[in-house]
């Protein structure tokens, strides 16, 4: 395994390149379409079978092409390989800050956070093809464009994905220290609108109803619902109301995020959310809620557990250390196991900074990555079905 990863490192480092050095932003079609040809290409070379699905947001916005690539093997169980080709950065950001290495790291837009994992994932279908180990019975590849959003447009094809998957691997990188993701929290963006009456602040405030007043008041009793509930998180991200000092402001706009370790605690905190933005603030403001891309917990299991065992039986065959830890972040590994897919995520090379001018991946940690994912995937190939 090691030594078929190492013979895919010049076409990596090449692939890494090209792939970090088009713009591919949640939205911007045009550069998410360029490296979904890229990675078609990549996948047809190795034999894979390619489909490509549009997907659009609830509005009907474009957002790309959902890439899978298939490979029918001699066994019977179904192997998903889960990584996004957006990033969060804007046009131009690949000009500003093109692909570089430097001390043995590689730098660039979206090099750890997705792209560096999902060529892993091609290099890992690579190897085993190259060693006849396919002992799978389909060994499939999906790439979304649009999970740094919360994959508004390719929740109901990873669900379909998800449910008749035996395993998902997904190929978000591995944390900065090496630990591979067994655990994530659920996150539910909420977006609070309020509705109050202007008047003018200085002859007739009692006319008025202040929604930036209301909106202040929400945001003191949104905030003091942290610590509740173990590990829940409330935050008040943004709030905007009003323009001028002299008249009261009849509108306010709040942007909330909400995490959560388990399902029980997420709904009982969305529900008290929804019950406080009901409660008046301010005689004469109405506000209302609406939560969009609702991602539930993807809380640890028997399941999970069994394939972290495995990775860290592979990873001692192969030298290869292996620990694994829960993360506040969501992916689309929550929408996997939600389907009821066997998850386990982290498995690109190592990377972090991600979101970030800064963002790196550890190129030394490729070889030895691509190979615990290759031989994960051989593993759970030949086991019996949970």
């Amino acid at each position: 395994m090691l030594a078929a990863a190492g013979g895919r490192l010049a076409a990596y480092h090449e692939r890494l390149a090209r792939l970090v050095g088009v713009d591919s932003g949640s939205g911007h079609v045009d550069g998410l379409r360029q490296v979904a040809d890229l990675v078609q290409t990549w996948c047809l070379e190795a034999g894979m079978a390619v489909e490509r699905e549009p997907v659009a947001d609830p509005s009907g916005r474009p957002l790309g092409d959902v890439l899978i690539g298939r490979r029918r093997g001699r066994g019977r169980r179904r192997i998903l390989l889960a990584g996004h080709l957006d990033t969060v950065f804007p046009p131009g950001t690949a000009a500003a800050r093109p692909f570089r290495v430097q001390d043995g790291r590689a730098y660039g837009p979206g090099v750890s956070d997705d792209k560096g994992g999902v060529l892993a994932g091609l290099a890992a279908v690579e190897v085993l093809v190259a060693l006849d180990r396919e002992e799978y019975g389909e060994l499939v590849l999906v790439c979304t464009p649009d999970e740094e959003i919360g994959s508004t447009g390719s929740r109901p094809l990873l669900r379909t994905l998800g449910s008749v998957a035996d395993v998902a691997l997904c190929l978000e990188c591995a944390r900065d220290n090496g630990d591979l993701v067994s655990a994530r929290k659920g996150v539910a963006d909420l977006e609070v609108t309020l509705r109050g009456r202007a008047a003018h602040a200085g002859i007739e405030p009692e006319r008025g109803a202040n929604a930036l007043l209301a909106a202040a008041r929400l945001t003191v009793a949104l905030d003091a619902l942290n610590g509740r509930w173990p590990g829940v998180t409330v935050n008040v991200g943004h709030l905007a109301s009003g323009d001028r000092p002299n008249v009261v402001p009849d509108r306010a706009r709040m942007l909330v995020d909400l995490r959560a370790w388990h399902t029980r605690e997420y709904e009982a905190a969305l529900a008290e959310i929804r019950r406080l933005v009901a409660e008046p603030q301010v005689s004469g403001v109405r506000a209302e809620v609406a939560v969009h891309a609702p991602t539930p917990p993807w809380e640890p299991g028997p399941a999970g557990q069994r394939l972290t065992e495995l990775a860290a039986k592979v990873g001692a065959g192969l030298g290869v250390p292996v620990s694994h830890t829960a993360t506040g972040g969501c992916a689309d590994a929550n929408l996997l196991a939600e389907a009821g897919a066997a998850v386990l995520d982290g498995l690109g090379p190592v990377g972090g900074a991600d979101h970030s001018p800064s963002e790196w991946l550890d190129l030394d940690s490729v070889v030895p990555r691509t190979a615990l994912l290759a031989g994960l995937i051989d593993e759970v190939s030949r086991a019996d079905r949970d």
